[in-house]
């Protein structure tokens, strides 16, 4: 739009939007285009945002992977690596690594350019702080509170939430961006959910809410968890419970992709034993569909992607076992983005923060200061 459109639609006289226009355009967030038809005489100068304006550091962080990218400021990603990466080796070996990895990343472009830093980790996250709480799983990362280590070395602002609460932001902003109830389960080494509630993600009071894989099943065989507790559905229903309890069956799984191909192959004893795990995790999500009435349920991760027994299951279980009105008109849906939710999420909780108006009233205000500091130097 034009500067007369804005003072049209704010309010705000002409000098106003000039100066905070005038601002706006020295910080590189928008951008004056001179190509829009003209109805006579000089063609109208308007105003659109600047993608290029800047650059956000994202990593989505797994049990066994990792995808570090740089996104620019509508979230897209410019450069990206994945990596097959254990994170219980602990934040002083992760942190480094990914830290080195955004400096590759960008190359050549000026660090000024960098706005923001956003992260999903595979643990609860005190978002507030920023801090790793994760006592029995994840045991090296209990208790770091993750922005200062990164801050030290790119002085920006550092978000970091669970990495599923990110996956939730990533797939609601891109795919469901009209629905304001969404829930996002990742079913792949662990399970847990992100919650869109009312619009927004759902983080509960100390940042815990999604928490689905440490809630018990029925006659789960007494299964410990690494909570500490027993019959947890992470311990009963991951990826992680489906390769021990098919191995001690006698099949020979490393991997899911292994168990993949034994589903393919339409071997009966991994066929039954991946519809029961679908029914543990249904019984899970009937429960937490009674709570929160979501309009969809987003199935994810490795094993959500590999098996359409076990994405049967759930369905049936969650359609039987949930109150009608909850269901009458709920989707159970697969990921549309994949394992891209996890860096769009990332990128959208990062730029929804730098992008705020306070938080662009604030930058504002330090870039005057700092000019006004070096006029009265020079002067």
């Amino acid at each position: 739009m034009t500067r007369a459109d804005l003072g049209r639609v704010t309010g705000l006289s002409r000098p106003a939007v000039q100066l905070r226009v005038g601002e706006l355009l020295e910080r590189g967030l928008v951008l004056e285009r001179t190509d829009a038809p003209s109805t006579g005489g000089r063609p109208p100068v308007r105003l659109e945002f600047n993608a290029t304006g800047g650059v956000v550091l994202v990593a989505a962080l797994g049990a066994s992977r990792t995808r570090v990218a740089v996104c620019d400021l509508s979230g897209r990603e410019l450069e990206g690596r994945d990596f097959a990466m254990d994170v219980e080796q602990g934040p002083d070996v992760v942190l480094p690594l990914l830290m080195d990895t955004w400096d590759d990343l960008l190359g050549d472009r000026p660090r000024s350019l960098i706005r923001g830093v956003g992260m999903g980790m595979p643990a609860t996250v005190e978002f507030a702080q920023g801090r790793t709480e994760s006592a029995r799983v994840m045991a090296s990362w209990t208790g770091v509170v993750i922005p200062p280590i990164i801050s030290a070395r790119f002085p920006v602002p550092v978000l970091v939430d669970n990495d599923v609460n990110v996956l939730a932001i990533g797939e609601h902003r891109g795919a469901y961006p009209d629905l304001d109830d969404l829930m996002f389960v990742k079913i792949s080494t662990r399970i847990g959910a992100g919650v869109i509630a009312g619009g927004g993600i759902l983080r509960g009071a100390m940042g815990a809410a999604g928490e689905i894989g440490h809630i018990p099943v029925l006659d789960g065989g007494g299964v410990l968890c690494r909570c500490g507790n027993t019959d947890c559905v992470d311990s009963v229903a991951s990826g992680t419970a489906l390769l021990r309890d098919l191995r001690a069956r006698g099949k020979d799984v490393k991997t899911i992709a292994d168990v993949t191909a034994l589903v393919r192959a339409g071997d009966a004893e991994t066929m039954a034993t991946v519809r029961e795990a679908g029914r543990r995790i249904g019984e899970v999500l009937a429960g937490a569909v009674n709570i929160l009435n979501p309009s969809v349920v987003v199935l994810g991760g490795d094993m959500a992607e590999a098996f359409g027994p076990l994405v049967s299951s759930i369905r049936e279980v969650v359609y039987r076992r949930s109150t009608a009105l909850a269901t009458r008109r709920l989707r159970i849906e697969p990921s549309r983005l994949g394992a891209a939710a996890g860096i769009s999420g990332c990128a959208v909780m990062v730029l929804d923060h730098v992008l705020s108006p306070d938080a662009v009233d604030e930058t504002m205000t330090v870039s005057a200061l700092r000019r006004d500091r070096g006029l009265a130097v020079s002067g």
